[in-house]
Protein backbone atom coordinates (compact mmCIF):
# COMPACT_ATOMS: atom_id res chain seq x y z
CA UNK A 1 0.00 0.00 0.00
CA UNK A 2 1.32 3.78 -0.65
CA UNK A 3 1.75 6.04 -3.54
CA UNK A 4 2.18 4.45 -6.67
CA UNK A 5 5.09 6.47 -8.50
CA UNK A 6 5.24 4.87 -11.06
CA UNK A 7 1.96 4.99 -12.57
CA UNK A 8 2.46 8.85 -11.61
CA UNK A 9 5.17 8.87 -13.73
CA UNK A 10 3.54 7.24 -16.93
CA UNK A 11 0.39 9.85 -16.20
CA UNK A 12 3.26 12.77 -16.52
CA UNK A 13 4.91 11.46 -19.86
CA UNK A 14 1.41 11.03 -21.27
CA UNK A 15 0.85 14.65 -19.95
CA UNK A 16 3.77 15.79 -21.17
CA UNK A 17 2.86 14.21 -24.85
CA UNK A 18 -0.38 15.91 -24.85
CA UNK A 19 1.18 19.58 -23.46
CA UNK A 20 3.64 18.98 -26.55
CA UNK A 21 1.47 18.31 -29.27
CA UNK A 22 -2.37 20.32 -28.30
CA UNK A 23 -0.59 23.95 -28.24
CA UNK A 24 0.59 23.21 -31.96
CA UNK A 25 -2.85 22.01 -32.86
CA UNK A 26 -4.35 24.94 -31.15
CA UNK A 27 -1.64 26.79 -32.84
CA UNK A 28 -2.58 26.03 -35.78
CA UNK A 29 -6.15 26.25 -35.55
CA UNK A 30 -5.02 30.18 -35.02
CA UNK A 31 -3.15 30.41 -38.25
CA UNK A 32 0.22 28.59 -38.08
CA UNK A 33 1.30 26.48 -41.06
CA UNK A 34 0.20 23.57 -41.29
CA UNK A 35 2.90 21.65 -41.33
CA UNK A 36 3.29 22.22 -37.58
CA UNK A 37 0.46 19.00 -37.26
CA UNK A 38 3.37 16.54 -37.97
CA UNK A 39 4.85 17.25 -34.79
CA UNK A 40 1.66 15.92 -32.99
CA UNK A 41 1.45 13.02 -35.36
CA UNK A 42 4.64 11.54 -34.54
CA UNK A 43 4.60 12.07 -30.89
CA UNK A 44 1.11 10.50 -30.88
CA UNK A 45 2.58 7.58 -32.39
CA UNK A 46 4.55 6.83 -29.98
CA UNK A 47 1.37 6.12 -27.25
CA UNK A 48 0.80 2.64 -27.94
CA UNK A 49 4.26 1.95 -27.17
CA UNK A 50 3.90 4.23 -23.75
CA UNK A 51 0.84 2.39 -23.02
CA UNK A 52 1.97 -0.75 -23.37
CA UNK A 53 5.15 -0.26 -21.21
CA UNK A 54 2.31 1.33 -18.54
CA UNK A 55 0.15 -1.58 -18.77
CA UNK A 56 2.89 -3.74 -17.30
CA UNK A 57 2.88 -1.73 -13.89
CA UNK A 58 -0.92 -0.57 -14.27
CA UNK A 59 -4.74 -1.70 -15.40
CA UNK A 60 -5.76 -0.08 -18.59
CA UNK A 61 -8.72 1.02 -16.18
CA UNK A 62 -6.16 3.02 -13.85
CA UNK A 63 -3.85 4.34 -16.49
CA UNK A 64 -6.40 5.52 -18.60
CA UNK A 65 -7.75 8.05 -15.84
CA UNK A 66 -4.28 8.44 -14.95
CA UNK A 67 -3.27 9.72 -18.47
CA UNK A 68 -7.03 11.50 -18.87
CA UNK A 69 -6.24 13.96 -15.19
CA UNK A 70 -2.76 14.61 -16.04
CA UNK A 71 -3.14 15.38 -19.36
CA UNK A 72 -6.39 17.79 -18.35
CA UNK A 73 -4.30 19.35 -15.62
CA UNK A 74 -0.93 20.15 -17.51
CA UNK A 75 -3.18 21.07 -20.63
CA UNK A 76 -5.44 23.23 -18.43
CA UNK A 77 -2.09 25.01 -17.17
CA UNK A 78 -1.00 25.76 -20.58
CA UNK A 79 -4.48 27.49 -22.06
CA UNK A 80 -4.63 29.18 -18.57
CA UNK A 81 -1.23 30.70 -18.73
CA UNK A 82 -0.27 30.24 -22.61
CA UNK A 83 -3.29 31.22 -24.36
CA UNK A 84 -4.40 33.91 -21.21
CA UNK A 85 -7.93 31.30 -21.60
CA UNK A 86 -10.19 31.76 -18.44
CA UNK A 87 -12.43 29.77 -16.93
CA UNK A 88 -15.16 30.18 -14.39
CA UNK A 89 -15.05 29.68 -10.55
CA UNK A 90 -17.33 27.08 -10.87
CA UNK A 91 -14.83 25.15 -13.71
CA UNK A 92 -11.70 25.91 -11.48
CA UNK A 93 -12.83 23.81 -8.57
CA UNK A 94 -13.29 21.14 -11.50
CA UNK A 95 -9.87 21.55 -11.50
CA UNK A 96 -9.07 21.25 -8.01
CA UNK A 97 -11.43 18.05 -7.95
CA UNK A 98 -9.04 16.69 -10.79
CA UNK A 99 -6.29 16.97 -8.58
CA UNK A 100 -8.21 15.29 -5.88
CA UNK A 101 -8.87 12.58 -8.35
CA UNK A 102 -5.05 12.21 -9.88
CA UNK A 103 -4.13 11.50 -6.14
CA UNK A 104 -6.80 8.89 -5.37
CA UNK A 105 -5.69 6.64 -8.66
CA UNK A 106 -2.07 7.22 -7.92
CA UNK A 107 -2.58 5.99 -4.31
CA UNK A 108 -2.31 1.87 -4.44
CA UNK A 109 -4.09 -0.07 -1.98
CA UNK A 110 -4.67 -3.15 -4.22
CA UNK A 111 -8.17 -4.37 -4.15
CA UNK A 112 -11.33 -3.37 -2.02
CA UNK A 113 -11.07 -6.98 -0.98
CA UNK A 114 -7.90 -6.98 -0.30
CA UNK A 115 -7.67 -3.49 1.55
CA UNK A 116 -10.86 -4.95 3.57
CA UNK A 117 -9.68 -8.48 5.12
CA UNK A 118 -6.19 -6.25 6.09
CA UNK A 119 -8.04 -4.13 7.80
CA UNK A 120 -10.27 -6.97 9.46
CA UNK A 121 -7.23 -8.98 10.26
CA UNK A 122 -5.90 -6.04 11.96
CA UNK A 123 -8.77 -5.34 14.01
CA UNK A 124 -10.06 -9.05 14.75
CA UNK A 125 -6.31 -9.32 16.24
CA UNK A 126 -6.31 -5.83 18.43
CA UNK A 127 -9.50 -7.50 19.89
CA UNK A 128 -7.84 -9.99 21.20
CA UNK A 129 -5.88 -8.37 23.39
Amino acid sequence: MGFNWRTLGFGLGFGALDATALPIVKGVSTGWNPLWMAIPVLLYSLSPFMLLAALRQETLTIMNLVWDLTSDLVVTAIGLIGFAEQISPTKALGVVFSFCGLALMSYDSHTVNEFLSRNYRSVKEALRV
